[in-house]
C-alpha cells in the first residue's frame, strides 16, 4: 500500500520559516517527478513547487518564488519544502504528490499519490 506523510506544519508568524517533510512508504519513487501543492478554504488546490526524478530541475508558483525550495533526498524516499518569509497568504494545507512520469508536472491530474495534507498557518 502506497502511504505519503507529511510532516513541518505548525503556525507560525509572519517572516518565519517552516520545513516540510514527505515521506512515501510502500514503494519507491526515485523515478518519479513529484510536487507540493496547497489548498486555502474555498479556493482550488494549486501548484507550489515541483522537481523531477533526480532534483536536477524545480519549478515554483510565482508567489513563492524567492522564497520556497523544494528538494528531494531519493536515498530517503523523502520530499522536502523549505519555506522562508513566510506570509499570512501562504495559509493553506499543503500536500505532497507523486506524478505519473519523471518530469515537472504543474496540474492535479499528472499526479497519481497524495498525502493527507499538513496545515500551515502564517499569523500577521
Amino acid at each position: 500500500q502506497v502511504q505519503l506523510v507529511e510532516s513541518g506544519g505548525g503556525l507560525v508568524q509572519a517572516g518565519g520559516s517552516l520545513r516540510l517533510s514527505c515521506a512515501a512508504s510502500g514503494r519507491t519513487f526515485t523515478l518519479k517527478g513529484m510536487g507540493w501543492f496547497r489548498q486555502a478554504p474555498g479556493k482550488e488546490r494549486d501548484l507550489v513547487a515541483t522537481i523531477n526524478w533526480n532534483g536536477g530541475s524545480t519549478d515554483y508558483a510565482d508567489s513563492v518564488k524567492g522564497r520556497f525550495t523544494i528538494s528531494r533526498d531519493n536515498a530517503k524516499n523523502t520530499v522536502y519544502l523549505q519555506m522562508n518569509s513566510l506570509k499570512p497568504e501562504d495559509t493553506a494545507v499543503y500536500y505532497c504528490a507523486v506524478a505519473r512520469y519523471s518530469g515537472m508536472y504543474y496540474y492535479t491530474d499528472a499526479y497519481d499519490y497524495w498525502g493527507q495534507g499538513t496545515q500551515v498557518t502564517v499569523s500577521s
